[in-house]
């Protein structure tokens, strides 16, 4: 259980803005912004969005690649 909740909490600290993420309650969408800490803004339809307890997205289904600089 410890292995799961600490590949848990570095997938939710590795969110980025362009990863498709699904919440707990069955919600797939975009992220669009990375608020602060403890929440992200996540697009589930063309211009609308939601915002989320980072804690509360289940899974993330497609990364972005970095920026290459």
């Amino acid at each position: 259980q410890q292995k799961k909740l600490k590949e848990h909490q570095q997938m939710v600290a590795a969110l980025r803005r362009g990863d498709q993420v699904v919440t707990q309650g069955g919600l797939i969408g975009k992220v669009t912004k990375v608020k602060d800490d403890n929440e992200v803004e996540v697009e589930i339809a063309s211009g609308v969005s939601v915002r989320v307890v980072r804690s509360s997205i289940s899974a993330v289904t497609s990364k972005t690649e970095p920026a290459k600089a």
